[in-house]
């Protein structure tokens, strides 16, 4: 396995490496792992991952346990079972595949497009169809909500085989001379084409309209245009609803990372939700390539991704470490442009990978005092960093401003004693989670407190004790190990007695901290006492009001003859005089009466019948002037 790094992105070639022949005995195996490092690294992930001359085309599955790739010579397709790893089926073919696509979940359905215009439909115990198109394909996509095949090639038609109905619909008719590649997007199912002028052409398949046009030559133009032409679409892919990349001939786009086999690449198949590339070329072996940062490894060989991390903690030298890039300028300044086209130099992109040896050994030739531009560069850099420490401490922060210059100075003093295998601690300064600590005025120190009074002599006698433990160290270093080593566990006498020294005048200072507490506590009592004596106390007395509350014993009768009657009674009596009394006799002739609140209807209730008797009283007559007669007694 080779690792290789470009734009900070790894790349692992996992087919790098020379396969075993299976005649061989284990024990001979052994001994060529031992002396061979190219056989000790390889990994073997598919067996027998190969054609039998090249290969042109590969896939992978929908379901991702089937990797099917198209080859030759003789032509013919090979699927690979990643469950197994190893080879599942292999197919002749009459003529040479110039492109597949998978139309199942699995491999039962497959359909090919050859270089002889032939279309054939592929099952599980083999060939189930043939036809034919007019013209030569370059690519096709496959529809599945109208079960159509759509065909772009030598020619401005894009043929439709509807696979229902089995025949040919009408044909889309764009304004290119000839179409190179086609995508449906799996979302929205727009159908579009990459033309060889230049351009993207997007279609909608239920109304068989034209809906837009990209044009991508115009914004790649460059100066070798006018030598090259314009640039075509040479690939076309659909990422979610919105975002399609788009390919040109001349290979304008933004370089992620790249990497440069041995022989020509024919195909490119990024296996689904991964980091794994599977690449056909012209060679027998087909390549397979993990990239970390793309995604994951694949469940069938998630091992990959405990081999990485491995490698990252215990990095190796790469590819490229044993080459230096240059330029043209770079070799017109060396005196080496004459070696361009010589085994010497390999182009790659702007420019030329050379050796690093003969890049030096030019270097020194052509500059023999680049040793006193380094040291100079070297002097200027440190000097450029002094002045960035200086210019970081006077920037503090708005809060705990001495604590912050503490942590600071602490840190130049831990650097120079510090080794070189030590990882570097975190700064409290520069880390997210003590950020607000510098910022929010809740977290001040608050250096009057009586727990930082207590503490702040622990705390300087722990600072001026690590001075004087690195002071003693540097000595140490710079006697060279004169004097012998304490054993661990007993510790010297200037130790102990330095130790114990440290000790009685911490408890000195916090002694001395708590008696001025105490006083600072009894002053503060003694001023709480001489307020407290100043103030008066006014005796407080409850005033007892005269009025209905409290009634005179004269009607404790009253009182007897009403509690004698019933509630019915009592509570008819009290409405109308409309007050509640409660009496107590625990406490003597103490009442309470409660003034019931009238509602409004009752309000007006009330306030009718007044008027009704007012009006009964005015229209009301005397009868004074009627006189009784008293009748006489006789007989009849």
């Amino acid at each position: 396995m080779q690792v290789s790094s470009l734009n900070e992105v790894k790349i692992y070639s996992l087919s790098a490496g020379r396969s075993l022949p299976e005649w061989l005995s284990d024990r001979k195996k052994r001994a060529l792992q031992k002396k061979n490092v190219d056989v000790r690294r390889r990994i073997e992930l598919i067996q027998d991952f190969d054609m039998p001359t090249v290969s042109t085309k590969i896939k992978v599955s929908r379901d991702g346990q089937y990797i099917m790739a198209a080859g030759t010579y003789k032509p013919r397709i090979r699927c690979f079972d990643t469950y197994q790893l190893s080879l599942k089926f292999e197919r002749c073919l009459d003529s040479e595949v110039v492109t597949f696509d998978i139309l199942s979940d699995d491999y039962s359905k497959i359909v090919f497009l050859q270089c002889d215009r032939y279309v054939e439909f592929h099952s599980q115990h083999g060939r189930y169809y043939r036809t034919r198109i007019p013209k030569f394909g370059r690519d096709f996509s496959y529809h599945y909500p109208s079960c159509d095949l759509y065909f772009v090639g030598a020619s401005s038609e894009v043929y439709r085989l509807n696979l229902e109905q089995g025949r040919y619909l009408n044909s889309l008719q764009t304004d290119a001379s000839e179409n190179n590649v086609c995508d449906i997007n799996p979302i929205h199912c727009l159908f579009a084409t990459g033309t060889a002028e230049g351009k993207v052409e997007c279609w909608d398949p239920r109304t068989r309209n034209r809906v837009g046009v990209l044009d991508c030559a115009l914004s790649s133009v460059t100066a070798d245009t006018e030598i090259d032409g314009l640039p075509s679409i040479s690939a076309l892919k659909f990422n979610g609803a919105l975002n399609m990349a788009v390919g040109t001939s001349t290979g304008q786009g933004k370089i992620f990372t790249s990497m440069e086999p041995e022989h020509d690449i024919n195909d490119v198949c990024l296996y689904p939700n991964s980091g794994m590339l599977l690449t056909a070329n012209e060679d027998p072996k087909m390549n397979i390539y993990y990239i970390p940062v793309l995604g994951p490894a694949p469940r069938w060989c998630s091992f990959l991704d405990n081999l990485t991390e491995e490698l990252e903690e215990n990095p190796e030298s790469t590819v490229y470490d044993d080459y230096k890039f240059v330029t043209r300028k770079d070799l017109e300044n060396l005196g080496l442009a004459h070696l361009i086209g010589s085994p010497l130099l390999r182009a790659y992109m702007h420019g030329f990978f050379m050796d690093i040896r003969l890049y030096h050994k030019v270097k020194m030739m052509v500059n023999p005092f680049a040793y006193e531009e380094y040291r100079k560069e070297k002097i200027r850099q440190k000097i450029e960093e002094t002045r960035a420490q200086r210019v970081q401490l006077k920037k503090l922060p708005k809060v705990n401003k001495d604590l912050a210059l503490k942590l600071i100075e602490e840190e130049e003093e831990q650097q120079p004693t510090r080794k070189k295998k030590q990882k570097n601690l975190p700064n409290i300064l520069t880390d997210d989670r003590f950020k607000v600590m510098f910022e929010n005025p809740d977290f001040q120190v608050d250096e009057k407190s009586e727990e930082f009074r207590l503490l702040n002599p622990l705390v300087s006698k722990i600072s001026e004790k690590r001075k004087k433990k690195l002071k003693i160290l540097e000595q140490q270093e710079a006697q060279e190990q004169e004097e012998e080593e304490e054993p661990e566990g007993k510790p010297s006498d200037a130790e102990s007695s330095e130790t114990s020294d440290d000790e009685r005048g911490w408890v000195e200072e916090v002694r001395k901290q708590r008696k001025l507490l105490r006083q600072e506590e009894k002053v503060k009592r003694q001023e709480r006492f001489k307020e407290g004596q100043q103030t008066t106390l006014k005796p407080q007395f409850l005033e007892l009001k005269t009025g209905e509350e409290f009634r005179s014993f004269k009607d404790s009768a009253k009182k007897q003859k009403l509690m004698k009657k019933t509630l019915g009674d009592r509570l008819k009596l009290e409405e109308k005089l409309g007050t509640l009394s409660v009496s107590d006799t625990t406490v003597g002739s103490k009442q309470m009466t409660f003034k019931l609140k009238k509602s409004g209807q009752q309000k007006k209730q009330q306030e009718a019948e007044k008027q009704h008797h007012q009006e009964r009283k005015n229209i009301r007559r005397s009868a004074s002037h009627l006189k009784s007669k008293r009748g006489r007694r006789g007989p009849f």
